[in-house]
């Protein structure tokens, strides 16, 4: 498997990146593809805001939309498909742009996966069986006495991650984040800078309350009653998302509608700050102001040029070889 270069564009939620990813598109003939956890399922467009269909008509865009509710989806596997989906792209002499706020998968293209050898199916089912009986908060505070440096990345809600430390730990005898700092074992998908849009909390947490009122009056609860129509279980992986879960629990009748909003407001700002925080602590990263988009996009011109002049001068020299 040989890496191969594309523009990588990231950021908290809210900070204007499906816009500036357009931007660059249209400079560069970019296909845009996904790279946000939340934005795979196909039930929720409108909470987890995927490109609108008046966007997706100015570029293709790729891995959007693509699960249901009820299917689980990791950093490896979105890797695989990812790093698929950019060959093709390549192949059609366009430009691939990976674009979305899971720092997992950037790191995971960019870095590499772990070599973590396969969960004895017995295992992921005594777990499951246990998260179904005692509840994902039972085994969150489990994984807090064995790993609390991965339990605080995430959410104590998130049965899939739970699960999958939980799954890691009993069959390796070795911690989500002790595989994490094995980076000599680790093989890139791809290679090329990371752009993020970082912003200050007073400048995002108004766009995050004003884009989720929007949302509101925009459909997002018809949406979440469509989405409980074809999935009921609320932990089911789809449902785990921010906004789908404050839904979730209003269709529920465990809270009001308005509990609801305050709550996805509460847990959208939370979240953009741990975004921040990860993607200030790459040292990869290249951090531009979302209000100034156009030094983004830019930037992706250069460096794409960068790139591909790397790539013909590799290729002539094996050629000369």
């Amino acid at each position: 498997m040989a890496a191969q270069p594309v523009l990588c564009l990231a950021g908290a939620t809210a900070t204007g990146k499906t816009s500036i990813a357009i931007s660059i598109a249209d400079a560069l003939g970019a296909e845009i593809i996904n790279a946000d956890s939340r934005q795979v399922y196909a039930d929720f467009p409108g909470i987890c805001a995927q490109p609108t269909e008046a966007e997706k008509k100015r570029a293709p865009h790729h891995l959007y939309g693509m699960l249901a509710t009820s299917e689980a989806i990791n950093a490896g596997e979105w890797c695989r498909m990812a790093y698929a989906t950019v060959c093709q792209v390549l192949a059609r002499g366009h430009v691939p742009l990976l674009v979305g706020g899971t720092g997992m998968y950037f790191h995971s293209l960019l870095h590499g996966i772990l070599p973590i050898p396969p969960i004895d199916p017995a295992i992921r089912s005594s777990l499951e069986s246990r998260i179904e009986a005692f509840g994902p908060l039972a085994l969150y505070d489990e994984l807090k006495a064995f790993d609390l440096a991965y339990a605080e990345t995430i959410h104590p809600h998130d049965r899939q991650r739970i699960v999958r430390a939980h799954e890691v730990y009993e069959q390796t005898g070795h911690t989500i984040s002790w595989w994490r700092k094995q980076a000599s074992l680790q093989r890139p998908f791809c290679y090329g800078p990371l752009y993020v849009l970082l912003a200050d909390r007073l400048w995002l947490a108004p766009r995050i309350e004003t884009r989720i009122e929007r949302m509101l009056e925009e459909g997002a609860l018809d949406e979440a009653r469509a989405a409980y129509a074809h999935c009921s279980d609320p932990d089911a992986p789809g449902w785990t998302g921010i906004g789908c879960a404050e839904l979730m629990a209003y269709l529920l009748g465990r809270i009001r509608l308005d509990e609801a909003q305050a709550l996805w407001v509460k847990h959208t700002k939370a979240y953009a700050k741990r975004q921040n925080t990860w993607f200030r602590g790459r040292s990869e990263a290249q951090f531009f102001d979302p209000a100034k988009p156009q030094a983004v996009v830019e930037a992706a011109i250069r460096e794409w040029r960068r790139l591909i002049d790397e790539r013909e001068d590799c290729y002539a020299g094996k050629a000369a070889e």
